[in-house]
């Protein structure tokens, strides 16, 4: 795992290495063990190298072909290298152990249709310096960044927005983006980023650029590789299963696992012991001892007779209080919510002690794991008239679950579009005017609001939800230099997974079914028959209750800066509050937006950009 960075003048001049440097000076902690810059001409391209894989010298970028024509620079894994490798070794005089010159390889082999073999997370910049023409592409799902600036003058990317910001002495922020976090909670579902000047490339896309000439295409498209609907045995998700993980535990270096309690983490946790014989695995765990609502330590010891080497981390309302601006350096756009933050003390934990965490991201999208999926699974049986099925799996559910959230949302997506719009400013905390001027440029509520059916919603959910999960991810974990693995978006078994029919998902008032009976006889008792779902939860409505944040959030929404902004109205802000204050209600969500994007205009917006931006200090990562 590493960090990228470039720039392609246009009118010839040539790139200055200083800010090829600049840009890496941003990203240095994706790549602490080495780095490499290009520069001939108007082409300038960087590297910042995380040895993972053939921790040699032979592995620096940016890496040239054998015959010196062709040059990448590449960020992620190709977990098939080696049988790439296998089926390419008649043809190339391979100089490393390396993925990065397997794909390389690849390339000159195959061309655009290598990313189709490739099994990985990716994103990378091919310069053919003969034709003085750029190929990039990213992964499939957006599980690695790839950014980028594009006018009239140069191209300039990078695998974080911060390489970029120190070329843009005045940021405008995205109002529209900016809209749809505040009123559907949403980021990264689209190019756009809370930046105007800033865009990603989509995942599944690639591009090619020749002159000034930039052009995107996509290249790969899930449902197109869906053979719906299509059965699977618990033992054939469980080898698929298998498979991927064995995949991700190649490494030179070691691995870990983000062990939250959840089945997810869980089921990986005992693959990587059970049939992988890895008995030493270490995991790590964020843990909140007096928060019963959403600490899970009392499944994650259930592991504590097998494993020999658990790490908990305790994250709390004080280390918030001290981090959360770094945390938001860190993420660099707004999060809609706090529960990142502990993932963030999870990466934080591992710094140190191993340098790959393998992630259960990626199950929650495809088996349903938040209750809204089962209340898509209701319209489902409604729409279709199977009223019996609706009314078995609707008492299966009441029965099994503490929680009523899925009823409620099963009601929610049989309201009109302009009611579901209403819900978007339902306790007036936005700006009624900024609301009004931004709604109907999104179309966002139809994307995620409306399913109809769960197997389509899970295809939204790739296509709008997934990624801004993955881009936490990337961000937290390569804060600390650590390469995040998620098994369970191996492409192979997400295809078979969402070619499922919805019976194999949920059934009986319980999702992930298929997951949890292919797993059952190796997971601990404890989690296989739990129903609940925290994942990386934190108790951010009491931390926001402390005296600390008392004090800094009421000086806030009396701020003229925040009442200038236009985003929100303060005094139902402060009335809120006041009710969040009482625990008359549990306003968290929309109090840390207004924290987070208040303190994101401080730290990216109002001041000029001219020097870099500072990094997170020293003393912060700490394990």
């Amino acid at each position: 795992m590493c960090g990228i960075a470039g720039i392609i003048h246009f009118s010839g001049a040539a790139v200055d290495p200083s800010d090829i440097v600049t840009m890496l000076n941003q990203i240095r902690h994706r790549g602490p063990d080495d780095e490499g810059i290009f520069t001939s001409g108007p082409v300038g391209m960087g590297h910042v190298r995380l040895s993972i894989l053939d921790l040699s010298s032979a592995g620096h970028q940016p890496m040239w072909c054998n015959n010196g024509r062709y040059c990448i620079v590449f960020n992620g894994e190709i977990y098939n290298y080696r049988e790439l490798k296998s089926e390419l070794n008649r043809k190339y005089d391979f100089k490393s152990l390396t993925d990065t010159e397997v794909l390389l390889a690849s390339y000159l082999e195959w061309g655009e249709e290598c990313l189709h073999k490739l099994n990985g997370d990716f994103a990378f910049v091919i310069y053919d310096s003969q034709e003085k023409t750029f190929f990039g592409a990213r992964d499939r799902f957006g599980i690695k960044p790839f950014y980028y600036r594009h006018n009239q003058d140069r191209l300039m990317f990078a695998s974080e927005i911060k390489a970029l910001l120190p070329f843009d002495t005045k940021p405008v922020p995205n109002n529209k983006i900016i809209f749809e976090y505040l009123a559907y909670n949403r980021t990264d579902q689209s190019e756009e980023t809370f930046f105007n000047s800033i865009h990603k490339l989509k995942h599944g896309h690639c591009f090619t650029l020749a002159g000034n000439l930039l052009k995107i295409r996509r290249w790969y498209s899930l449902s197109d590789q869906l053979h719906y609907p299509t059965s699977m045995k618990p033992e054939e998700f469980r080898e698929e299963l298998k498979k991927s993980v064995g995949l991700r535990l190649r490494s030179d270096v070691p691995v870990g696992v983000c062990l939250s309690g959840g089945i997810d983490s869980s089921s990986i946790t005992s693959i990587v012991y059970d049939d992988f014989k890895q008995h030493d695995i270490q995991t790590f765990s964020a843990v909140f001892d007096k928060n019963e609502r959403v600490d899970e330590s009392r499944f994650i010891r259930s592991y504590q007779p097998l494993l020999r080497h658990m790490h908990f981390i305790r994250p709390s309302a004080d280390t918030f209080y001290e981090e959360f601006r770094f945390f938001i350096e860190t993420q660099t756009e707004p999060t809609p919510g706090v529960s990142p933050y502990a993932q963030y003390k999870v990466m934080q934990a591992a710094h140190g002690s191993v340098s790959v965490t393998l992630d259960g991201q990626g199950a929650d999208e495809m088996l349903g794991g938040y209750n809204y999926f089962y209340g898509s699974y209701f319209k489902e049986l409604l729409t279709s008239g199977r009223l019996l099925s609706l009314l078995s799996e609707g008492g299966a559910y009441y029965r099994k679950n503490e929680s009523r959230e899925a009823f409620a949302y099963f009601a929610y997506y049989l309201l009109p579009p302009a009611a579901k719009s209403y819900f978007g400013i339902r306790n007036g905390s936005i700006s009624r005017d900024f609301y009004q001027a931004h709604y109907k440029e999104s179309n966002l509520s139809k994307q995620l609001h409306s399913p109809r059916s769960l197997h389509s919603f899970f295809l939204q959910h790739f296509e709008y939800k997934l990624e801004h999960l993955l881009k936490w991810d990337d961000l937290n974990s390569m804060r600390f230099s650590i390469e995040s693995r998620v098994p369970f978006l191996d492409h192979h078994l997400v295809e078979k997974t969402l070619s499922l029919p919805s019976a194999m998902v949920m059934k009986k008032g319980i999702s992930k079914y298929i997951l949890r009976e292919s797993v059952k006889d190796i997971l601990p008792a404890a989690i296989y028959n739990r129903t609940d779902k925290i994942g990386f939860d934190t108790p951010a409505d009491e931390w926001l209750r402390t005296p600390l944040f008392k004090e800094y959030i009421q000086a806030l929404l009396h701020s003229s800066s925040f009442a200038q902004r236009g985003y929100f109205n303060p005094k139902a802000c402060l009335r809120n509050y006041q009710l969040h204050l009482s625990r008359k209600a549990n306003l968290s969500k929309e109090i840390w937006k207004w924290i987070n994007l208040e303190h994101w205009f401080h730290q990216f917006i109002d001041k000029e950009h001219k020097q870099t931006i500072s990094e997170t200090p020293a003393l912060l990562i700490r394990g």
